[in-house]
């Protein structure tokens, strides 16, 4: 049986907007197993970086109205804001889509990574840089003494971002949360960086939550996926089962959507209407406003998640009727 570190059940999330109350999370479920990469999908808005910034306790205490999140035997929804602060970074660290928005743009990033190490360890300045130069040469950072002097605006898009991974591994946590970490890079760089969430996980056992719309880089990296549609989670597989027996009629839609290179004269299908409004959400299965395949029953109650067999779980009654 694979080793659990992270364990999401039932969390339920409300944002008070001044529109109303937004049900922005509805009873999501879903695991992370120890030195695996876990991909988190949906359409923007559906919830994924609610869902990261929840696991953080980055949100308002009242905002989350429901559920646990269980961290390496503890419930973080539980913890004060004093214990939470030694829980960041030492168990779980974020890497945010923008680095240079993450960057203080008036100090070195030397400087601001040695603040990280200083924070989480107790080391000599001289040490902390030691620490410091080291984990930029795990990040596979080019010429890393020199850019340790350099300022966030010095460096480029795929070197700041290997900077914000340095400073989100510099207090050794068990969990990388990376929040859409390649959407703003070219193609070379994405690659890289996947490759560098890869050697993590091999090299110091790490767990990543990667979370992106991109179905390209969840086939690249991820051992499992987990899909998510306006606040619920709709399936749960291997990425292996999941692209080759997809079960829910949102999944095969996404699926759709991603070119082929071996049939280019094949049209791309997309997805008819929009993702609903979280303040006012459909009843049942949030999805049958734009399934094709929904019928009376997907409108009443909330589907619940069905074992397929084979760690593959999907919240369809489509599915249950098979």
């Amino acid at each position: 049986m694979a080793d659990l570190l992270l364990s999401v059940e039932d969390l339920k999330l409300d944002l008070h907007t001044p529109r109303g109350i937004a049900k922005v999370l509805d009873g999501v479920n879903f695991h992370i197993n120890r030195s695996e990469v876990f991909g988190l999908v949906g359409e923007t808005g559906c919830g994924k970086t609610m869902t990261s910034l929840s696991i953080m306790g980055l949100l308002p205490k009242n905002a989350v109205t429901g559920g646990r999140i269980i961290l390496d035997g503890e419930d973080l929804l539980k913890k004060s804001e004093g214990e939470l602060q030694n829980i960041r970074g030492k168990k779980v660290s974020i890497v945010l889509q923008d680095p240079m928005n993450s960057l203080n743009p008036l100090f070195s990033v030397g400087e601001q990574i040695c603040d990280v190490i200083a924070t989480h360890h107790s080391v000599t300045k001289e040490e902390a840089k030691s620490m410091a130069i080291d984990m930029f040469k795990s990040v596979e950072l080019p010429d890393p003494q020199t850019c340790f002097k350099l300022y966030p605006h010095e460096l480029s898009g795929g070197m700041l971002q290997r900077v914000a991974i340095a400073m989100a591994l510099s207090p050794k946590p068990k969990l990388l949360i990376a929040d859409e970490p390649t959407s703003a890079l070219d193609v070379t760089i994405q690659r890289q960086i996947l490759e560098l969430f890869t050697k993590l996980k091999r090299d110091l056992g790490i767990s990543v939550l990667l979370i992106t719309h991109d179905l390209g880089v969840i086939a690249e990296i991820c051992d499992r996926v987990c899909i998510m549609y306006a606040g619920t989670v709709v399936e749960e597989a291997s990425t292996l089962d999941l692209f080759k027996n997809s079960a829910h009629p949102y999944t095969k839609g996404l699926l759709g959507c991603v070119p082929d290179p071996g049939k280019r004269d094949k049209e791309l299908s997309y997805i008819e209407g929009f993702v609903p409004d979280m303040i006012n959400p459909p009843m049942g299965c949030r999805f049958h406003p734009r399934c094709g395949m929904s019928s009376p029953t997907c409108s009443g109650e909330k589907p619940k998640m069905i074992d397929l067999g084979g760690s593959h779980f999907v919240a369809c009654y489509l599915t249950s009727k098979r």
